[in-house]
């Protein structure tokens, strides 16, 4: 057997419908019914369109926009909050969420510039923020990034 003698088997390919060629071959309106927009050559209407009314995607206003799935999100502090702790404390994750501070250990935290802090402390976050690391170390204290804190 060589490659020009090779043919699917028999039954395996179906010649294809010819519409609209006449009475003979699904008469004249090719299986699509009688007129309407459907029936017109490129008729048919957009995915969501609901025939004039408003469309469930304009009515439900929270579903529109884009939810970004690579977002890091961060449990937050705020620096004002860090004045509970003793001063030369070295204040982690755990410490933050055992201090009810933060949910859990979960998330990484970033820690926030509002408020004022006094004592020296050491403190250990994924991320600070331009203010907040500025009070930490005015008041004599180191803020260390840490991965995954």
């Amino acid at each position: 057997m060589r490659a020009h003698q090779l043919q699917p088997p028999i039954g395996a390919k179906h010649p294809k419908k010819r519409l609209g060629r006449g009475d003979g071959s699904r008469g004249t309106t090719s299986g699509k019914g009688t007129k309407g927009q459907k029936a017109r050559t490129g008729g048919g209407v957009r995915p969501g369109f609901e025939g004039g009314q408003l469309p469930l995607i304009k009515r439900l206003p929270s579903m529109r926009g884009f939810n970004n799935i690579f977002r890091t999100e961060y449990a937050e502090v705020n620096v004002g909050l860090l004045e509970k702790f003793d001063p030369q404390a070295v204040i982690t994750v755990e410490t933050l969420a055992k201090a009810g501070l933060i949910r859990g250990t979960r998330l990484p935290v970033k820690v926030l510039g509002d408020g004022n802090l006094s004592k020296n402390l050491t403190v250990q976050a994924a991320k600070f923020t331009d203010a907040a690391k500025s009070k930490i170390e005015a008041a004599g204290g180191t803020a260390e990034v840490v991965a995954r804190a």
